[in-house]
């Protein structure tokens, strides 16, 4: 057996993290306003002060009209002093600190964006449910500006690093997908042309990171449906982003609006789902539709390794990072010694704060995560919290619901 390499230190461009864990960027839910709160500081402090070697702010839009949810982060001037405080927390615990980037696309609505939702092309986002108007050639400079705007920001407040958001059927993701890109312009059509959105965006984002900021993107492996990009075109977007400059790959898959489940595995929680749910019609929708929408995949521990290590063979100059379904130190073990320079880990984290240090002493560690993904289910309309740590009592119909996906799980 090789010996561990999951406490060395390990470099993303100028950045060298302590160890090889990062906290993944999972949706935290914990920024009313769209500004950050002392929920959200809180818990990536627990985050750092549990060993992790970088802990990730998750899913920052770039403009207001990237935002999906109302308790999500929106990156701009007035919220830099609240970051500041937020990574120079993070820092005293000794982890470095990343914000994540990115732009949904069509995965909103007016009342959370502030105007009809824009994407690659026009048409009508069955899970908003909303129309979507087309980006105009005219915008596409100023959207990919954003990404930079937003990079000086983070470096501002003190982050170490930035996660580009280029999958899960996001903006970037909607404009390199066939099934989102139907354009007849220059960025529509061939793969090249549906890269030249990404392009841009990278351009603008090196340009802004110079030496002193270090660069990951998360890319999809597939988009994890019929008609989605598949692992040969999705190579090729991971060989041009390190053309682009990118320091380190993110290796992830599926699309939120399309094949949730694929990003995520298991099964929604529906009832649980719903029963956060503040609009009436919406909540009765998917009572009714949810398991039609959102079906099950089965879950398994590291469900990306197959495609990931299809990547590991081609992509051999810069990091890539394994995501997905990690839960024990033997498998994170497994997973660094088959050539990935990092891990991430979402849920573990959320289940466990303090996971990383626990590897340190129990060569067996495994974290106590059960795969009912009621954290995901409430995090729609809520904080993301594992229901194994929460205060409240859960209602008896949520409770079976949730013993019954464990037990299947």
């Amino acid at each position: 057996m090789k010996k561990s390499i999951l406490f060395t230190e390990a470099s993303i461009g100028s950045l060298t993290l302590k160890n090889r864990t990062i906290r993944s960027a999972a949706f935290e839910s914990m920024c009313p306003g769209n500004s950050p709160s002392p929920e959200l500081l809180d818990y990536h402090r627990s985050v750092a002060a549990g060993g992790v070697g970088m802990t990730t702010v998750a899913y920052t839009a770039v403009t207001q009209s990237g935002l999906s949810f109302d308790r999500q982060l929106w990156m701009r001037q007035e919220i830099v002093p609240g970051l500041r405080q937020l990574t120079d927390t993070i820092h005293k615990e000794g982890a470095a600190a990343s914000i994540q980037l990115g732009h949904c696309g069509n995965m909103s609505h007016k009342k959370i964006c502030g105007e009809t939702p824009v994407g690659a092309c026009s048409g009508f986002n069955l899970y908003s449910p909303t129309f979507v108007r087309g980006l105009r050639k005219d915008e596409l400079h100023c959207l990919a500006k954003a990404y930079g705007d937003a990079v000086r920001l983070a470096r501002e407040a003190g982050f170490d690093a930035v996660e580009v958001h280029a999958g899960h059927g996001y903006l970037i993701s909607q404009f390199l997908s066939p099934y989102t890109n139907h354009r007849k312009d220059e960025y529509g059509g061939s793969l090249a042309n549906r890269m030249r959105f990404m392009d841009e965006v990278m351009e603008e984002v090196m340009k802004a990171a110079g030496h002193d900021i270090a660069v990951l993107v998360k890319m999809n492996m597939r988009d994890g449906f019929k008609g989605g990009m598949e692992i040969d075109e999705c190579l090729q977007v991971g060989h041009r982003l390190v053309q682009d400059g990118a320091q380190a790959l993110v290796l992830s898959g599926g699309f939120v609006s399309k094949a949730p489940m694929y990003v995520m595995r298991g099964s929604m929680p529906i009832k649980t789902m719903t029963h956060y749910m503040n609009c009436w019609w919406l909540k009765w929708g998917v009572r009714m539709a949810g398991h039609l929408m959102i079906p099950s995949i089965p879950f398994q521990e590291a469900y990306f390794l197959e495609d990931a290590l299809r990547f590991r063979e081609e992509i051999k100059n810069i990091p890539l990072v394994y995501v997905g379904g990690l839960v024990s130190k033997e498998m994170i073990d497994d997973v660094l010694n088959k050539g990935f320079e990092f891990v991430q880990m979402g849920r573990a984290l959320l289940n466990e704060p303090g996971f990383v240090n626990r590897m340190k002493v129990e060569e067996t560690a495994r974290c106590n995560c059960k795969h009912s993904n009621y954290c995901i289910a409430r995090m729609y309309t809520l904080d993301m919290a594992c229901h194994q740590h929460i205060h409240e009592q859960l209602p008896i119909h949520l409770q079976k619901e949730i013993d019954k996906l464990e037990k299947n799980a």
